[in-house]
């Protein structure tokens, strides 16, 4: 782990595995940080706040430090991809032509966010004012302090940029927990940025468990804002933990999001898109298009197409540029979305395609379309997190609001359709944090990111996304 200029072991000499998912290889062993841990974590943060060795910093020399980091992540792009790809399992092409790019542009924008910080002058209308005397009033925008950053395993890379680009753009120190199934890459991206010029101490990185070094971390009192992406329930522990000293939090947190094509949808593009709203990253990610609803007259057509998508997919070990699809992180996520297949079939669901686990793995999951659904079952309403769609026909566009909303969640969707009309009607109408016309998802540095409901708090990506990490100080003065 780093903490200040040192990489340390951890205080107890407790290591983690780093497991292959593909393979089950071991392919390292890491510091299992705790709360000893994440203490000298957080003091080494605290001190580099304190001393203003980066918060005082103009904002033209922190955007050369982001700046200059994008480019040593560009130069490393084959390696980063090859180091997410063994520890999280996903075919390489995601991580080399989506992922660690979208991470990449995540430190140019928020370099140049980092010289636009400004306060503003305000007119008062005071009716106090002692004679000849004026007031001068403005705001100042000023670094919130020290930030625990929690991010998750389906995608550590750009979801660690999209926590540690603004923080730092916004001047805060930061002590950062990966996700235990998913350290390697946090700990590379550690090297590469004390390499592009971050002054030590400003970014620590403390590997461990999420139920110790995680919880340590959203408990601490000396930490003034938690930024967490993960799932709903564990995202309400942390802001649980939170409240020890009213810290500051933004969560971005789980979805069930709705995928709606309509009668006059282009089904050469929606077919395959709503599919890979599905299985990209066997269907581990927090805006998956898990939920299908196809207008009635083409539902059997939508189907069979994505049945047939789903069984055309090449399963295997990511590392292969040829692969599709890769394994679900661990054999115990597995065993999960196995025991949501099985109830949803026991409640009444027909797998149109796929159901099983692939033969002789314990980590591989056949993308799977589950029909016969209704929104009583667990699997139209819970998050799965793996390659598993839930389908069902619609009548009436104005049947699809109530359809949508049907959820605790309201991270995504996405409407497919060639009425502008009517996509921007229901754009309006889905309680969701993003909304997506004929694609799902599209990600970029400017388009903000989050949810409504119990997808969280907050947003991440945008140039608003700066302002999670600042206080706004109003000064008056007689003058």
């Amino acid at each position: 782990m780093l903490i200040g200029e040192q990489w340390l072991d951890a205080v107890s000499g407790k290591t983690l595995d780093a497991i292959s998912p593909a393979t089950g290889e071991l392919l390292a062993t890491v510091p299992a940080g705790e709360q000893a841990d994440v203490d000298r974590a957080v003091q080494a943060a605290r001190a580099s706040f304190e001393a203003g060795i980066w918060r005082d910093l103009p904002g033209a020399q922190k955007a050369r430090v982001l700046w200059k980091m994008a480019d040593l992540m560009e130069a490393a792009l084959d390696e980063l991809a090859e180091l997410e790809t063994l520890d999280q399992g996903k075919p390489i092409w995601i991580g080399k032509y989506a992922e660690i790019p979208g991470g990449i542009e995540q430190f140019r924008y928020f370099a140049g966010q980092a010289t636009k910080i400004e306060g503003r002058t305000i007119p008062t209308s005071i009716n106090y004012q002692p004679a000849g005397k004026k007031i001068f009033a403005y705001t100042l925008k000023q670094p919130i302090g020290v930030v625990g950053a929690i991010v998750p395993w389906n995608s550590p890379i750009v979801l660690t940029a999209m926590k540690l680009a603004p923080a730092l753009a916004a001047g805060c120190s930061m002590v950062l927990k990966p996700a235990e199934d998913t350290s390697l890459t946090a700990l590379r991206l550690g090297e590469l940025l004390l390499e592009a010029g971050l002054p030590p101490g400003v970014l620590n990185i403390v590997t461990g468990l999420g139920e110790q070094a995680g919880a340590a971390l959203a408990e601490h009192r000396d930490v003034d804002k938690i930024a967490f992406t993960g799932s709903t329930e564990v995202g309400k522990l942390i802001v649980n933990a939170a409240r020890g000293n009213l810290k500051k939090v933004t969560i971005e947190l789980g979805g069930k999001s709705p995928a709606i094509v309509m009668r006059d949808a282009d089904l050469e593009l929606a077919i395959p898109g709503v599919a890979n709203a599905i299985f990209f990253n066997s269907g581990q990610v927090c805006v998956a298009g898990s939920r299908l609803y196809v207008h009635e007259t083409i539902y059997d057509k939508v189907m069979a197409g994505v049945a047939d998508y789903a069984q055309g997919l090449k399963l295997g070990n990511g590392l292969d540029p040829t692969v599709q699809m890769g394994p679900l992180i661990s054999a115990k996520h597995a065993d999960r979305v196995l025991s949501y297949i099985d109830s949803g079939i026991q409640q009444g669901a027909e797998a149109v395609t796929g159901g099983r686990r692939v033969d002789g793995t314990q980590t591989f999951i056949e993308p799977t379309v589950l029909a016969r659904v209704n929104a009583n079952m667990s699997v139209v309403q819970e998050e799965i997190f793996g390659p598993v769609v839930v389908a069902a026909p619609f009548k009436d566009l104005e049947d699809i609001p109530a359809i949508a909303n049907d959820t605790v969640y309201g991270l995504g969707a996405s409407v497919w359709t060639n009425s502008l009309s009517a996509a921007h009607r229901l754009a309006a109408e889905i309680r969701a944090g993003s909304v997506w016309i004929n694609c799902h998802p599209m990600y970029d540095p400017s388009l903000p990111i989050g949810g409504v409901k119990q997808s969280g708090w907050g947003r991440d990506s945008g140039h608003q996304a700066v302002e999670n990490y600042l206080e706004t100080k109003t000064v008056c003065a007689v003058i």
